[in-house]
This record gives structure tokens, C-alpha cells and sequence, in this order.
């Protein structure tokens, strides 16, 4: 489960225009099987533990859905970046989309793991609705400078 970020419409996962790489907005869904991802189950193992993931089923139940989405979406954001040539460090801007301000916090946790060192500047917005289901938590857009080989 560590393939790019892929669209589920026509439209790009990223473009890069000069030094700098355009990603696409990047949600929880497994493109591949065609499934949301809903919590710690749909994550491979070993991860659940590693970003919260406590065993008691009503903690997992409430924290469940925004922390796998959101490792998911890293680990997404992630591979695109390194299909794109660069790493996770070379990403200096993000715009978050989320369902519920609310789950900030939880989400930043698993954001610090995959930014340990200066976190990129970042706008944070609630929003009404994202595609395609309701289930989608957040959304996060990227953009990363990498200076073309001259």
C-alpha cells in the first residue's frame, strides 16, 4: 500500500512546472481496491500501533477513522513525492482540508511523524463536503520545491 496517490476522476496526481512539483489534493481511498479507508483495519499491519491505535475499541472507534486517514494520505503524499523525484522534505506547502476542525489535533500527530524537522507552512480550512463519500475526513494539497538539474 505505498503507490502514489491516484485520481479518481481525470485529472493529474502532480505536475511540475520549473523547480517546483503540484500535487493534487490527496484523500483516504485505495484506489486499487476501490475502498475508503475507515480506520486502523484498512491500514497494513503494524501501523495502528504506531500512530495511536490503543486496542480499546471505543478510543479506536472515535480516533480511528481521522488517524488512519491521515497516515494514508501522508504515506500517499509520500510516495507521489518520490515518483516526483523529490521527498517529503523538499514539500514546503500544505493546504488541509478538513470535515471537522476538531480533528486538528489527532491529525497533527500523525503529520509530526511524517515532518519531523520544520513542519511546512500551511493553511487550514473546514469544509461542508468532500468527494466522493461523506466518510472522507480531510483532504491535503502539496506543494514542493525541486530545483531542476541544470
Amino acid at each position: 500500500m505505498t503507490d502514489i496517490a491516484k485520481p479518481l476522476a481525470r485529472y493529474s496526481a502532480w505536475h511540475r512546472r520549473g523547480d517546483f512539483i503540484f500535487l493534487s489534493g490527496i484523500i483516504a481511498v485505495n484506489t486499487e481496491a476501490g475502498k475508503i479507508i475507515r480506520g486502523f483495519a484498512d491500514l497494513p499491519p503494524g501501523i495502528g500501533p504506531t500512530i495511536g491505535q490503543t486496542g480499546e475499541f471505543s478510543v479506536d472507534a472515535k480516533d480511528g477513522p481521522i488517524l488512519a486517514q491521515s497516515w494514508f494520505v501522508f504515506d500517499r503524499l509520500r510516495a507521489t513525492m518520490a515518483e516526483a523525484g523529490g521527498t517529503m522534505e523538499d514539500v514546503f506547502k500544505l493546504v488541509q482540508y478538513f470535515r471537522n476542525l476538531a480533528d486538528f489535533p489527532r491529525y497533527n500527530t500523525v503529520r509530526r511523524m511524517f515532518f519531523p524537522g520544520t513542519p511546512p507552512v500551511s493553511t487550514v480550512v473546514e469544509v461542508s463536503a468532500m468527494m466522493p463519500s461523506d466518510e472522507i475526513l480531510i483532504e491535503v494539497e502539496a506543494t514542493a520545491c525541486l530545483p531542476v538539474l541544470r
